[in-house]
């Protein structure tokens, strides 16, 4: 039987998991996953050239992946879009089985050689989030929603990782509270564009940013966006 790319990839990572919290994302838990899940090690590296790096890389994704297949269950007809929002970063943090393995992950990618990495995948955990609930935005906004709730989820996963609460209840209330910040914001932002003083001292930066546009599905996704010239 021929086993694929991708299943060789989980089998590796299913193998590392048992080694994070004790070796965290390290080249010793690279070459234990590799033997425990009797791959040779030339075959794993090829799979994963960066080693545990290209590993933690896949929890990440494969956590965002189970995120959406809950959301995708779930009834949010009747929620204010907020708390949608809150429930997609709380659906997130839910189908994290090794909590240990998400704090060793956040040391790794908060080092300078992986924090590219790290932004990265925290901006795609969002722009997730936004496709999963419906986003049709296509100019800065696309951009500005994904960048708050970037900050927002982070803030979260750190307060996640200290919390002690039953049910992390504690994290819950921060998550909601979080989103309370960023409604004010947006209000705030809101009464900016409706009174006409403010909209004529900043006529120069809308027109600029009336011209951003959201990547499309085949632009390279670590350098998002294009400039429209015409607006369009």
């Amino acid at each position: 039987m021929t086993v694929s790319y991708e299943q060789t990839k989980d089998r590796l990572l299913d193998a590392a998991l048992s080694h994070v919290p004790f070796d965290g994302w390290s080249e010793a838990t690279f070459r234990a996953a590799a033997a425990d899940a009797e791959i040779d090690l030339p075959l794993a590296r090829s799979i994963c050239p960066r080693g545990a790096v290209d590993l933690a890389v896949a929890y990440h994704r494969r956590t965002d992946a189970q995120m959406l297949e809950r959301l995708a269950e779930e009834d949010l007809s009747n929620m204010r879009f907020r708390d949608k929002v809150a429930r997609a970063v709380r659906l997130r943090l839910e189908v994290v089985e090794d909590k240990e393995a998400v704090r060793r992950g956040t040391t790794l990618f908060a080092l300078p050689m992986h924090a590219v990495d790290g932004a990265k995948l925290i901006w795609g955990t969002t722009d997730k989030i936004w496709d999963a609930l419906g986003d049709t935005s296509d100019d800065i906004n696309w951009y500005t929603k994904r960048a708050t709730l970037s900050g927002v989820y982070s803030a979260t996963v750190l307060y996640w990782l200290g919390d002690d609460s039953i049910d992390h209840q504690a994290t819950w209330a921060f998550l909601d509270r979080r989103i309370d910040n960023v409604m004010e914001i947006e209000k705030v932002k809101a009464r900016m564009r409706d009174n006409p003083i403010v909209s004529r001292a900043m006529a120069g930066p809308i027109w600029l940013f009336g011209r951003v546009r959201r990547p499309r599905k085949t632009d390279r996704m670590d350098m998002p966006g294009r400039w429209s010239p015409s607006g369009n």
